[in-house]
């Protein structure tokens, strides 16, 4: 069995849709014999993933699954990986590198608030 990083592709829309279009793109980890099985997995995931909601204003939310849009084989799942990279050409270094530090912190600061909810809901699952 072989580790594959797929990227599914997710389009967002709410209300009536007159909206800027949003679309989720999410990579996830697939186990599979081959390439062609794990894209066959990483299209059901995506496809079972496919959702409908009402959000806090009452509009109606749609999560529709869009594609595969990028497949890649891992080697070995180890401590620090090299799982995947792209290379940016941005405009202007200094702003993208200062969006990149300001994004950065929240980032962390979104998953540090992640890792001690739920250290404290593990805590309370066990008294």
């Amino acid at each position: 069995m072989n580790w594959y990083l797929a990227k599914l592709i997710f389009q967002v829309s709410s209300g009536m849709g007159f909206h800027t279009p949003q679309f989720d793109l999410q990579w996830r980890l697939i186990r599979a014999d081959e390439v062609a099985w794990a894209y066959e997995k990483a299209s059901v995931i995506g496809r079972l993933d496919e959702s409908n909601f009402f959000n806090d204003r009452e509009e109606s939310v749609v999560w529709k699954f869009i594609e595969v849009a990028d497949i890649h084989r891992i080697g070995t799942i180890e401590d620090g990986v090299h799982l995947f990279s792209t290379t940016e050409e941005p405009n202007e270094a200094g702003a993208y590198i200062k969006e990149l530090k300001n994004r950065s912190q929240q980032a962390f600061e979104m998953a540090k608030s992640s890792e001690l909810n739920l250290n404290v809901n593990q805590n309370q699952n066990h008294n």
